[in-house]
């Protein structure tokens, strides 16, 4: 369903309201009343292989208006269950023939095109969901969440953990006082699970052939125009630069964002990067990234330390012996109480286990509202005129933006200091040329 006439120059005019306005009247036009007579939702899901698969189910109590894949194949499990949604390849193209259908919309593409297919959802106005990480680049976070905040629509990004109790017993416990000063985190992942630190794949001796089932061109999207190569999918991407963000984009936002939210942080004003066998395309195969975090009214400074690639923290002196760490966590350091997490907050332990049972009957009750139903029924409710969704853009741009900044020491393979106000690295002016994204000749964001 890709309209011959398109090209690819015009391609990220989608990328903002005032160019597609000017490049995609029609969609523009097609604003409307879509709502469906039944109050459920309108909703459009954009990539539905893989973890598409997942936000599918996760929205399938509302009306699908229309899907939109790039590869047939990876799609075709969500094809066969829902045979009736009409289908697409391009979202321009979708957009701009059942816009005005459309009430919310879900983005499950590789990162770097998340921001392209979101802005042009919110310059129809539509809800929109996107997996995490939120953007591929800190300066689209920044427009994402000001576009989002403009249009008052109803926002989610991805990362489930922020939905469960976990995240809101940690930060019941740190308001508390439960921990007393956190000056010191460690979070941890076992990813990456795909080749990174890699070269640019040899097409010297054979030419790959692109399947049938893909459009290579729009899965390339904005990144910059190279040959098929099936190193490149469908999972491997996320070790290139040009369509990931690595282990620590990959991962980041899930395992930093409980103790993110509890410690009321916003932005770093240093990171200080190690790490190892990155190249210029490919994120580093492990990584030890320290983020330095102000004072937050009384809460003192954070040194908080990521690490990947089979690096972990070291164990802290409260853990008992034979007792091991999570696979991917975080260890929050309180001056009163040291407290483990897994990946996603579902079990939050304060160590030694002792120390848990002495502590126990003085824990806080529950002050924050719990979330039924998962954290895309908690979008779809906010969609609805219910309360926002707790990982919203205003929230989850923040914490996006500091996962996104350890990437750009990492490839900078130098300490930098983070002016959030001006949005620019401060001490190393050849860093900020990885704050915006860099597309195809002749687009622009």
């Amino acid at each position: 369903m890709n309209d011959p006439t398109m090209n690819r120059r015009s391609f990220l005019k989608t990328a903002s309201i005032a160019t597609a306005a000017v490049t995609l009247p029609n969609i523009l036009r097609s604003q409307g009343d879509g709502q469906s007579p039944n109050n459920k939702l309108n909703i459009v899901c954009c990539g539905v292989g893989g973890r598409g698969y997942d936000a599918v189910q996760g929205t399938k109590t509302e009306n699908f208006v229309g899907f939109c894949d790039v590869d047939d194949e990876r799609a075709a499990k969500t094809f066969g269950e829902f045979p009736g949604v009409p289908r697409f390849k391009d979202f321009r193209v979708m957009f701009d023939k059942i816009g005005n259908k459309i009430d919310a919309v879900t983005v499950s593409t590789p990162d770097h095109m998340h921001f392209p297919i979101a802005m042009a959802a919110l310059a129809l106005g539509k809800h929109v969901f996107v997996e995490k990480p939120l953007t591929h680049t800190v300066s689209e976070v920044r427009k994402l969440a000001e576009t989002a905040r403009a249009k008052k629509v109803a926002t989610q990004m991805g990362n489930q953990g922020h939905a469960g109790s976990g995240a809101r017993t940690l930060k019941e416990w740190v308001e508390a006082g439960v921990l007393g000063e956190v000056r010191e985190v460690n979070s941890w992942t076992n990813r990456p699970i795909w080749p990174q630190g890699v070269q640019e794949p040899d097409h010297s001796k054979m030419m790959p052939v692109v399947p049938a089932s893909l459009d290579w061109d729009l899965w390339l999207g904005v990144a910059q125009a190279r040959e098929y190569d099936p190193a490149y999918m469908p999972f491997t991407w996320r070790g290139y630069w040009d369509f990931g963000c690595g282990a620590l984009g990959d991962m980041g936002c899930h395992v930093m964002d409980g103790a993110f939210w509890a410690l009321g942080l916003t932005a770093p004003t240093r990171i200080v990067p190690i790490s190892a066998n990155q190249t210029a395309i490919s994120a580093p195969t492990a990584s030890a990234t320290r983020y330095e975090f102000p004072a937050r009214g009384s809460m003192p400074p954070v040194a908080w330390t990521w690490y990947d690639g089979g690096l972990f923290p070291t164990l802290p002196p409260e853990l008992e012996e034979g007792r091991h760490l999570p696979e991917s966590g975080t260890i929050l350091m309180g001056s009163k109480a040291t407290v483990v997490c897994d990946t996603y907050y579902d079990s939050i332990r304060i160590i030694p286990e002792t120390r848990m049972r002495e502590l126990a009957p003085s824990l806080p009750p529950k002050t924050i509202p719990r979330i039924t139903g998962g954290h895309f029924q908690e979008w779809i409710r906010a969609c609805k005129g219910g309360t926002p969704a707790g990982s919203n853009f205003d929230y989850s741009s923040r914490l996006t933006e500091t996962v996104l900044l350890g990437n750009v020491a990492i490839r900078a393979q130098r300490a930098i200091d983070w002016d959030s106000a001006a949005m620019k690295v401060t001490n190393l002016a050849s860093a900020n040329e990885f704050i915006t994204g860099h597309y195809r000749p002749g687009f622009g964001v």
